[in-house]
């Protein structure tokens, strides 16, 4: 670490130092008359605004690995990486009537989690068990992948150490960030998050304009990546898309729009909102955040023209992609100005691990500690676990970092997804109707994560040498359905995720036909047809920060 950026590190730390401040002080910003209930540390007292939650929920949603990953794709692989562009684009049509409902029918019945819902829904610890333990699983290597990003800015700035204490300044952020949103729950990242928006739009703007007009123009920089690309052996690279990979590409887009708000971070930002309109303002207002991905997306060509190289990691002896735009920043902006972009990406890396990890902790709580441990645990005690559990959760993203390369963590993310989207049949369309039987929504979870794992593993990745979890993108000619290859020869490409729950729902419906048919109980519905349609000035609201 002996070539440590001094100017850039200074500006990234006052900033930092802001953000801290701010994350305790945001204790006392909107305050209830408690913290100790999960309505209020856990959703910020379910009374954001249009302008808090739009904050929020951009800063829930684009991360810092979003902001160094998506460009590093781009670098990488060309338009592969704009899948990002379109998903983000979908996503918010697609989930504006399902995130309504969630919110009504989680303000009239105090549901904090999806898992709430589900369980209310079909009367099914397991099934609800199943969903928060989903929830869980592909929350954890979420927040490590923000560990990604900012250690990616850290690096650049010269802290690129073989040892723990490479890793030290990682481990005091994020220290900081526990304590912070250990005292303020998610009032902490909702007011940092205005910070970190201001911010990033600030770099991002700046950059658009000031880095093709040094480059040459744009014209010039998509000729730099399409002779790179050219250069390269690969197929599957390129400014254009090919006739393999146009499939993945549309099925990529469609299942990470679908598994999106699916997540239990997303919901937490809507259930964490005042009404149906301020959701409503936000699925119409958000895709400017889409604009600003695209133009960010685009850095990876600029960072081709730029003649970029990453920098190895010393601790996997490596070149780390993820420092491709950081690298970007650094050699091409004064030192001042990359101080502050370093920052952006650095506490946009905050925002999201806190959200998340307070998501993970309510799923804990709620629909782990509270239905299998001790079922009478009050307000004050759930909101303790939940607290110690969001510590827990933090640490373990951090142990990911330390101990595991974080390119598995990737990977891990990577499986997440695939995961979280089998959540849909119980989550999402259970929203609208009860048809399907709960045991039939356990059997197509079980086969559509069962079988998304099983194809995950058998893709390799020549390019590192990976044998397993190489990819998300099956050749549809390795599609086997026991042995049975369908499509057998065939080179198009598919989505992983795609593939597991078009089966999830398939056995989903099956069981469900037959339980139906032997009239096996279907559990007892809490929700009301009414409950749906409930807004914020409804007379006979449950009361918040009580039971």
């Amino acid at each position: 670490m002996t070539n440590i950026q001094w100017p850039e590190l200074i500006i990234f730390t006052i900033l930092f130092a802001v953000v801290t401040v701010l994350g305790f002080v945001a204790s006392r910003w909107k305050a209830g008359n408690t913290l100790d209930h999960l309505d209020e540390w856990g959703l910020g007292g379910r009374k954001f605004g249009s302008w808090i939650t739009w904050f929020l929920l951009g800063g829930d949603l684009y991360t810092a690995y979003t902001f160094v990953a998506v460009p590093a794709l781009m670098f990488s692989a060309g338009a592969m990486g704009l899948f990002a562009l379109p998903y983000t684009i979908i996503v918010y049509p697609i989930v504006l009537m399902p995130a309504l409902r969630m919110w009504s029918v989680s303000r009239v019945r105090g549901y904090v989690t999806p898992a709430d819902f589900v369980r209310g829904r079909f009367g099914s610890p397991t099934l609800a068990l199943l969903i928060a333990i989903t929830g869980i699983v592909a929350t954890m290597p979420y927040i490590a992948l923000q560990l990604v990003g900012l250690e990616a800015v850290l690096r650049t700035m010269g802290i690129n150490g073989s040892g723990i204490v490479g890793h030290l300044p990682l481990l005091v952020a994020f220290i900081i960030l526990a304590v912070y949103t250990y005292q303020s729950g998610l009032r902490a990242p909702a007011l940092i998050a205005f910070v970190k928006d201001i911010l990033i739009y600030l770099v991002i703007i700046v950059a658009i304009i000031y880095l093709p007009s040094k480059l040459g123009g744009w014209s010039e920089i998509f000729d730099a990546a399409d002779a790179k690309f050219d250069k390269t052996p690969s197929q599957a690279d390129g400014i254009l898309l090919n006739a393999n990979n146009q499939l993945q590409y549309a099925t990529l887009a469609l299942g990470s729009a679908l598994a999106l708000f699916l997540y239990p971070h997303s919901l937490t930002s809507v259930l964490a909102s005042r009404g149906r309109s301020v959701i409503k303002r936000n699925m119409v207002a958000l895709p400017a955040y889409s604009l600003v991905l695209g133009l960010l997306a685009l850095l990876g060509y600029v960072a081709i023209s730029a003649s970029v190289s990453p920098i190895t990691n010393n601790a996997t002896g490596k070149p780390d992609t993820n420092t491709v735009v950081p690298v970007l920043f650094d050699t091409q902006f004064s030192s001042w100005f990359a101080g502050i972009a370093f920052a952006a990406i650095g506490i946009g890396a905050l925002v999201p691990a806190a959200i998340m990890s307070i998501a993970a902790a309510n799923l804990w709580t709620r629909n782990i500690y509270k239905e299998y441990i001790k079922k009478n645990a009050t307000p004050g005690e759930e909101a303790k676990q939940a607290k110690l559990a969001s510590l827990i959760v933090k640490f373990g993203a951090v142990a990911f970092i330390l101990f595991i390369d974080p390119q598995f963590s990737i990977d891990l993310q990577l499986i997440g997804g695939v995961l979280i989207l089998q959540t849909l049949p119980a989550v999402a369309i259970s929203l609208y109707t009860r048809w399907f039987h709960r045991w039939g929504l356990i059997a197509g979870w079980v086969v559509g994560i069962g079988w998304g794992l099983v194809m995950l593993y058998n893709i390799p990745n020549p390019a590192t040498g990976k044998a397993h979890f190489g990819g998300s993108a099956l050749k549809l000619g390795d599609l086997s359905i026991f042995g049975w290859h369908p499509l057998s020869g065939s080179q198009l490409q598919i989505y992983v995720g795609f593939v597991a729950l078009i089966a999830n729902l398939l056995i989903a419906v099956i069981f469900t036909v037959i339980a139906r048919q032997l009239k096996v109980f279907n559990g007892t519905d809490d929700t009301e047809a009414a409950d749906y349609h409930a807004d914020e000035h409804d007379k006979d609201l449950r009361e918040i920060g009580v039971h």
